[in-house]
This record gives structure tokens, C-alpha cells and sequence, in this order.
């Protein structure tokens, strides 16, 4: 996809993390001199050529200067770019399904919200977006926000997140199914790709450390021992749960806990409660969402249906009061994975603990 826009950018670059899919860059290593970056960049960023072109989700992206007038059209990726400190350069945000960050709520507040959820394509435009991104394909879908196509035909480039991309299709917009595993390395890839992009490699190595050493502190020693575990996203009526491949799945994996799901490709399968209940599970990770798009988005909500229904009473987490509550954009491919990792951490602690 090409795109005749004109701005100006900064890239990352982890040691520990490969590069995938990036052209027309030039690297330098942490220990090379960094040289002088124009337009008064900060030293250790400036070191992207453009035009850059990047393979994005099965689609050829060519931007020709850093943006300037960002749109995300996720929180997901909404929260990556502010904590790249990039909302200068955004002009608007949409798709939340919980409050920022707080340590972001002032970088946030600089920016517009287009809207809670997906703006239509004549509000995105209305915000004058010189590139978009999203952490979800449906937005760029027939049908969705607008396509990736179409914004090209206008000079507008995008960008998908690799976690919604498996064998160059989007999962949410299109195959709605896995054949690789997602890992944390796919996050990581986001945050370099997205670095490079707006030429602030420094502020995204700086990132993935820090989002790696808090992973590291979460997780070391704890081992759930491979207790079977389901993760409860949304729906009271059909439940959305984590499938076997998908980002809760990595958080079980982290953790040492069993997916009941963890046969399933698809990343969020609506399942009854029959199956619920003869699956088992011994700890139940629930979705407190922050919005009223499905019956029981909210924690409250489902936990009073937990210990109401004739059902869902009787499945041993509940039984057990065996449940943790994670926030929205912490069960999707997001910054905030280190978060779930603390709260799971804190839970088993407590846990254990208590014998």
C-alpha cells in the first residue's frame, strides 16, 4: 500500500527482540554513536529513513515522513503511542473498553475521543488523519471504520497490530482463527514497528524493557501448577472465552495455569454454560469491562450472575470464590498484560497465603 503523506518520526530497536518485516530502515546498535537527528529530535532517536516501507498484516505500507496527525482506533494501541510520548502528533482515539492508563490520563487528555467505541469513516476523516492504526482488523473491514484500500487511495497510510495478523490475514476481520500461538514477542514487534515509524526508537527500547522486567518480577515463582482455568471475557447469555491460542492463553502459559479452552483456534469462542460447568474449572479469570455493549461487560454484573444462576453456581471457581478480575484491555494483546501478571501475582499470593 502506498501512501504520499508527509511528517516527521523515530524507531525501536530491543537487543533482545529480533527485527521482522522492516525495510528501508537504517539501525544503529545501543553501543553505535547516534547521529544528530534533524528537527531537533532528541539524542539516541532520528535514526529512520524514509520513505519507510514495512509488510503490515499481508499489506506493503510506504510512509514518506513521520506522521503528524495520528488517529488510533483502539485503546490498545492508543495506550502504546502515549506511553511513546507521542501524543503531540495524535489527533484523535476511539474503541475503549476501559479508562487509560492512569499514568497515561494526562497524555490522554491531549487527544480527542472520536468516539467511545468505532467512529464511522466520516468522523475518522473528519479528524484529518495523515495514518491510522488499529489493534483490530473488523475496523479496517468492509463494513467496519474504513478499509485499508480506501485510505490509501486518499494518501493515508495504516497500520494493523501484528497480534490481530496470522499468515498475513486479520484474525478479527476476516479468518477469526489461529494457527500460531500469539506471544509476547508480537506486542514487543508493535512497539518497535511503531517506533520506527514516528523515529523515537530510544522511548520504545526503554518500553519493552520496562515492560519486561515487570513481567520477569511478576511471574518469578509463581506457578499455578497447572490448574485448569477458563478466562471469561463477556456475555452472560453466550460466554466469550479464551481460546488456546490467543492472548489469555499466553497469560495462562505465564502462569502455569490449564485452559479448559486451549483446543479452541478462535480467540474469543462463544461457548454455553453446559459446557462451562463440565469443563471444571478450578479458577476463573473474568473481563471487568468498562462498557455496556453485551449482558455482564461489567465485574458486578457478572459476578451476581455467577452466584445466581442455577448453573454457572455450581462450576468449582465459583464455588470456591476462585475468581480474578482483570480489566478488558488486559485480556487483549496490550501493554497491559505486565498489569494482569501483577493482579494474577497478587491473587496467588494472597492465596497462598491464606493455605
Amino acid at each position: 500500500m502506498a501512501a504520499n503523506v508527509s511528517r516527521a518520526l523515530r524507531t525501536i530497536a530491543l537487543a533482545a527482540v529480533a527485527a521482522t518485516g522492516l525495510t528501508a530502515l537504517t539501525g544503529c546498535g545501543a553501543s553505535e554513536p547516534v547521529p544528530a537527528a534533524a528537527s531537533g529530535a532528541a539524542a539516541g532517536e532520528g535514526r529512520t529513513s524514509y520513505p519507510l516501507t514495512i509488510e503490515n498484516c499481508g499489506t506493503t505500507v510506504t510512509i514518506t515522513a513521520a506522521p503528524t496527525r495520528t488517529v488510533s482506533l483502539d485503546q490498545d494501541s492508543t495506550e502504546i503511542l502515549l506511553s511513546l510520548g507521542l501524543q503531540d502528533r495524535m489527533v484523535g482515539t476511539a474503541s475503549w473498553t476501559d479508562p487509560v492508563l492512569p499514568a497515561l490520563a494526562d497524555a490522554n487528555a491531549a487527544v480527542p475521543r472520536l468516539a467511545d467505541n468505532a467512529p464511522t469513516y466520516e468522523v475518522l476523516m473528519g479528524a484529518d488523519p495523515d495514518f491510522v492504526t488499529a489493534s483490530f482488523g473488523r475496523h479496517f473491514k468492509e463494513g467496519g471504520v474504513v478499509t485499508r484500500d480506501r485510505l490509501a487511495s486518499s494518501g493515508i497510510p495504516s497500520y494493523l497490530a501484528p497480534s490481530d495478523c496470522d499468515n498475513g490475514k486479520s484474525v478479527n476481520g476476516g479468518t477469526g482463527q489461529r494457527t500460531t500461538p500469539l506471544t509476547v514477542d508480537t506486542l514487543y514487534t508493535e512497539i518497535r514497528e511503531l517506533a520506527t515509524i514516528f523515529d523515537v526508537q530510544s522511548r520504545g527500547d526503554k518500553l519493552i524493557a520496562d515492560l519486561t522486567s515487570r513481567a520477569a518480577a511478576a511471574t518469578q515463582g509463581m506457578d499455578f501448577s497447572g490448574a485448569s482455568a477458563a478466562f471469561w471475557f463477556a456475555d452472560t447469555k453466550t460466554p466469550y472465552v479464551a481460546g488456546g491460542l490467543g492472548w489469555a492463553q499466553m497469560l495462562a502459559s505465564m502462569t502455569g495455569m490449564t485452559n479448559v479452552y486451549a483446543g479452541s483456534t478462535d480467540d474469543w469462542p462463544g461457548v454455553g454454560w453446559e459446557s462451562m460447568v463440565a469443563a471444571q474449572p478450578s479458577v476463573l479469570v473474568v473481563g471487568d469491562l468498562q462498557r455496556d455493549r453485551f449482558p455482564g461487560d461489567r465485574l458486578n454484573d457478572k459476578l451476581t450472575f455467577l452466584t445466581q444462576d442455577p448453573l454457572a453456581r455450581t462450576i468449582p471457581a465459583v464455588q470456591t470464590n476462585s475468581i480474578i478480575a482483570l480489566h478488558g484491555a488486559e485480556l487483549n494483546p496490550s501493554i497491559r498484560f505486565v498489569d494482569a501478571l501483577e493482579k494474577i501475582r497478587t491473587w496467588w499470593d494472597t492465596k497462598k497465603a491464606q493455605g
